[in-house]
């Protein structure tokens, strides 16, 4: 059985983490959120987007081949 995780909720997971072993403060947070909120709107969110995509596509073939 195949479980996925949508990568927003690890990012998510990921930024409650840091900030609870203050790792980072609130106001980097909230900067950094913003900053991938804008980065969306730009053409620079397709190449995101494949990077993301090629990145975890490795992944899951590296894990299969296990």
């Amino acid at each position: 059985m195949v479980i996925t995780i949508p990568l927003v909720l690890l990012l998510a997971v990921a930024l409650l983490l840091l900030l609870r072993f203050k790792a980072v403060g609130a106001g980097v947070a909230v900067v950094v959120a913003l900053f991938g909120f804008y980065l969306a709107d730009t053409g620079a969110a397709d190449t995101v987007n494949q990077l993301v995509t090629a990145v975890t596509g490795a992944l899951a073939d590296a894990d299969a081949g296990h």
